[in-house]
């Protein structure tokens, strides 16, 4: 019996000397995993409110031009710079956005994005005078453009298997916001006493509520690896080098980008007025504006999982594009009589930005690569989109009517086609610009 004791009292140290670690261990992965887990859903929560945010900056102020013409003295043609404003921010600012995030960390950025948003919208009504508002307009837009090339690099690097879905859910919460400021800053307005300033300055309160979820991820430099949550260690990944202007499929989505971008920000800041002009009541313009923007709700979840599930996206861009000269060949014969149907068609053709932004995940191979070719496409894209609302503004005032300037939109929805199909075959960056 002693002997049994003795053999049981040298067996106890041993085996809770082997058990100890190792429950230690797994305590130590469940709560790396708890951790994670919340992190995760903190992320997918400030993805979708800063989407939320990507746009009201912009649709509030087309729902409202005319009175924001009329209130600074604004000429047709300062209107039109005034709707190229945004492209020129996005081009300017977000080619710096992966410098950025490799210094301070990409959820840093975006909160910081957020920051400027909610500053610019709540100071851009009050401080007077054309220059001024274009100033606080650029501040806002600077942490739109920012948070627009990070979120494709965020998701390529939290979500690498879930790329479309969170995509589409990314893109359907901006469509959401985009459509919402469309229909009720309109009724806002006038709830708010009919001034154009209450009715801007409201969609400071959203920015402000995006900044909280993005606070705990500003001290992180980069998100977790994707390795840690399959619960194995894996290296950093590793820097890409890429010259970008070497791959024609990185042009080709550039492009593609810049001309659905022209065609949004022209639909964005003038279709509203268009329809007011062909005698449409002004709070009726803002909610045929808020169904194009709406269409991009449903659409914008639907499309990018879609595309990822397709070898090549043409017959998408294709399906987009007779959707937009349908809808363009409506708004020039008959735009009050058909005003809904027009609406309709063109929110679908606008879905081309969920579709660009999909391109963009599925055409480089590393988180790395797709905040460069992210940076490339939507800066050079931009670029590209600046002179459209500026042009539509200056042939409006010219020509007393909307027929050139329809036919315009119309006419650039034909190259927008087909870079989208060279955009859409399936190859990747890496395979056309690594740096040797």
């Amino acid at each position: 019996m002693m002997g049994v004791m003795a053999s049981e009292e040298t067996r106890t140290p041993t085996s809770t000397t082997v058990r100890t670690p190792a429950a230690s261990e797994a305590r130590t992965v469940r709560r790396a995993d708890a951790a994670h887990a919340w992190r995760t859903r903190l992320l997918v929560v400030g993805i979708v409110l800063a989407a939320l945010n990507l746009r009201p900056a912009i649709t509030s102020l087309g729902a409202l031009l005319e009175e924001v013409r009329d209130g600074l003295g604004m000429s047709g043609s300062v209107a039109g710079l005034l709707t190229s404003v945004p492209p020129l921010c996005f081009a300017v600012f977000g080619v710096t956005a992966p410098r950025l995030a490799r210094r301070f960390g990409a959820g840093a950025v975006v909160c910081a994005g957020m920051v400027a948003i909610g500053a610019g919208l709540l100071i851009r009504p009050y401080v007077g005078g054309t220059v001024a508002f274009l100033a606080t307009s650029a501040l806002a837009l600077m942490g739109i453009a920012v948070s627009n090339v990070l979120m494709p690099v965020i998701v390529k690097r939290w979500f690498p298997d879930r790329v479309g879905s969170m995509t589409g859910l990314y893109s359907m919460a901006l469509a959401l916001g985009t459509a919402t400021a469309a229909a009720v800053t309109v009724p806002l307005t006038d709830a708010l006493g009919g001034s154009w300033r209450s009715g801007l300055v409201v969609w400071a309160a959203l920015a402000a509520a995006a900044v909280l979820p993005w606070l705990p991820f500003v001290r992180a430099r980069e998100p977790e690896q994707e390795g840690a949550r399959a619960g194995r260690d894996t290296p950093a990944e590793a820097p890409v080098r890429l010259r970008v202007t070497r791959s024609r499929t990185a042009w080709a989505l550039a492009v593609f980008f810049g001309l659905q971008a022209t065609a949004a920000y022209i639909t964005m800041g003038w279709m509203a007025q268009i329809f007011r002009d062909a005698g449409v009541p002004a709070g009726t313009a803002g909610l045929l504006l808020a169904v194009t923007m709406v269409m991009g709700v449903p659409l914008a979840f639907v499309i990018p999982r879609l595309a990822t599930r397709l070898p090549h996206q043409g017959p998408i861009v294709l399906a987009l594009g007779v959707s937009g000269l349908v809808g363009y060949a409506g708004l020039y014969l008959a735009p009050a009589a058909g005003a809904w149907a027009w609406a309709v068609l063109l929110g679908i053709a606008n879905c081309a930005f969920p579709l660009a932004l999909t391109m963009v995940g599925m055409r480089a191979r590393t988180g790395a690569g797709v905040a460069q070719l992210s940076a490339f496409a939507q800066s050079t894209g931009y670029l590209i989109s600046i002179p459209g609302p500026l042009l539509v503004g200056v042939l409006y005032q010219h020509s007393g009517g909307w027929g050139l300037p329809i036919a315009l939109m119309a006419g650039l929805m034909i190259p927008q086609m087909i870079v989208g199909i060279l955009a859409g075959r399936d190859r990747t960056v890496e395979d056309e610009a690594t740096a040797s």
